[in-house]
């Protein structure tokens, strides 16, 4: 069997495969998966939608009273003016980013992307044969929008912003998204703006490019915020006659995202939000314990404003991470987010004070 040549040019996930590789007793600090559990009324909403049969097919574009809950989500928290008729649900933000990049990206075209970055965003652009162009991120791991605009060319297609950020958890500032929005309208390409971590910022706050131009598309998910990351739930925003594109792709890769799990997030969207809140708060707590036990190693590291990644530059990342390993802690080694990472790990704090703690123990020995 002969597989695309597509398939060759990408890896396995490295996230995924320090997830899998885990031996036992092994501190798992490698997966981004709060260690919360989805709250009540949210499991609550989605036995009730069992109960009542509520298990076919939704509309393609996703349940319409959740589709109405979330434009007004992103009318009133992102100041993105928008209708129903602009928002798709999908299956995770997995399945969203996907869709935004088939549908913008043609073979040849250029995708910049910072440089580290999750890597999902590179491993996409290639499967649809674009060209993925690194943009390494300024001192405080942000996206320097001068920076970016030096490495526009024609073939430019695509910018993805992540912020907060996985790997680095930086935020990125109100001014940056407004002169990256303002690059991109400018010169007409297509903004991809992931924010699934909107929720968990510490110090800054969240700035939607998407209220500053109409060639953004906005992706989230009630997967972080609401501790669902198995509900497989996401969401898009895409302005004027963008969306119709992205819905010739999403109705014949995934036809709707699971209808029990619609019900759950249109519950999670419109209910008592107290939950994301104290997750917040265990989590800046979290990423306070772990920054003052790098700093008592004397490790190199920029205090993350967002998310819930530590991103401390630790010299050989792959080889850290190896070691770190054999010692009973998984991490991820920095290069899986891109060269620009290869001096560092990122640790994810999704994890208990407690497993933290003893994390920080094994690794004093090695760090």
């Amino acid at each position: 069997m002969r597989f695309a040549s597509c398939t060759g040019e990408i890896e396995i996930s490295g996230i995924r495969k320090c997830f899998e590789g885990a031996g036992p007793g092994a501190i798992n600090l490698g997966l981004g998966q709060p260690d919360f559990d989805t709250p009540e009324h949210i499991k609550g909403a989605a036995v009730k939608a069992i109960e009542k049969g509520f298990t076919g097919y939704t509309p393609n574009c996703g349940y319409p009273e959740l589709r109405e809950a979330l434009a007004k989500k992103f009318r009133t928290e992102n100041e993105i003016e928008c209708s129903p008729e602009e928002i798709m649900v999908t299956s995770g933000a997995s399945e969203a980013l996907f869709l935004g990049i088939a549908a913008l990206v043609d073979r040849g075209d250029e995708v910049l992307i910072g440089d580290p970055s999750f890597l999902s965003y590179s491993a996409l652009t290639k499967l649809v044969g674009g060209r993925p162009v690194d943009v390494p991120l300024n001192d405080e791991l942000c996206l320097s929008p001068h920076d970016l605009e030096e490495r526009i060319t024609d073939k430019t297609k695509l910018i993805i912003i992540n912020s907060p950020s996985n790997p680095t958890g930086a935020v990125q500032t109100e001014d940056e998204v407004r002169a990256i929005a303002e690059i991109a309208e400018d010169k007409d390409i297509g903004v991809i703006s992931d924010e699934v971590y909107e929720h968990f910022i510490y110090e800054g706050k969240n700035a939607s490019p998407g209220k500053y131009s109409d060639n953004v598309i906005t992706i989230n998910a009630v997967s972080k915020t609401y501790a669902m990351t198995g509900w497989r739930v996401g969401y898009m925003v895409a302005k004027g006659c963008a969306l119709e594109e992205l819905l010739k792709i999403h109705q014949y890769a995934q036809a709707c995202a699971c209808s029990v799990s619609q019900k759950a997030a249109l519950a999670a969207i419109t209910g008592p939000q107290e939950c994301v809140y104290r997750m917040r708060d265990e989590f800046r707590r979290r990423r306070d314990l772990l920054v003052n036990g790098f700093r008592e190693m004397g490790i190199d590291l920029i205090v993350p404003k967002g998310a819930f990644y530590l991103f401390p530059r630790v010299g050989d990342g792959d080889s850290v991470a190896a070691r770190l390993g054999k010692a009973g802690v998984i991490v991820v080694p920095g290069s899986a987010f891109g060269q620009g990472g290869r001096e560092h790990i990122r640790i994810s704090y999704a994890a208990s004070r407690a497993h933290l703690e003893e994390a920080l123990k094994r690794m004093r020995g090695i760090l």
